[in-house]
């Protein structure tokens, strides 16, 4: 039971946003979680969230700029401006592929609203995403299973998972 419930923390983290599938695999190899399963449901959790926000982007934006003006914040913010850049330099596969460094929430939301289009944004999304996580299960399970092997730290986290089996 107790790796049900790691793999369903897993699963939620991975589909939250600015936490993310990148940022939970590590955390669940150095628990002692299988950084590959891992790295599947947190990308699963993570894809299913940026699916629906490219599916709800009318009503997501609609839902933004009332509360932007509601709060009278500016339009433009410094990580819109940096996507911008971005898109404007490499297109949307650019914005896509670099996007999980400040977001992938984020950077899909700025795709639907730079381009336009639900398929080619879910397609270089999806793409970005698997390669992203398929990069950190691999430094997850060669980096940081040797250097993080026996502390006191991984040794709480895994008695606590193993508590539950």
């Amino acid at each position: 039971m107790g790796y049900f419930i790691a793999y369903t923390l897993v699963f939620l983290f991975g589909a939250t946003p600015f936490f993310e599938g990148v940022a939970i695999i590590p955390i669940g190899t150095v628990a002692g979680l299988d950084p590959f399963l891992t790295a599947i449901i947190a990308l699963i959790g993570n894809v299913i969230t940026v699916l629906l926000i490219i599916v709800f982007i009318e009503h997501i934006n609609a839902w933004l700029d009332r509360r932007r003006k509601k709060k009278g914040k500016p339009e433009k913010t410094k990580k819109n401006e940096r996507a911008q850049r971005v898109f404007t330099k490499y297109g949307l596969p650019g914005l896509c592929l670099i996007g999980p460094t400040f977001g992938s929430h984020l950077t899909a939301l700025i795709g639907m609203s730079l381009s336009g289009s639900k398929s080619r944004t879910a397609f270089w999304m999806i793409l970005s995403l698997t390669l992203w996580c398929t990069a950190i299960a691999f430094l997850s399970l060669y980096g940081i299973g040797y250097l993080i092997e026996d502390n006191e730290t991984s040794n709480m986290i895994r008695n606590f998972i193993e508590s539950y089996n």
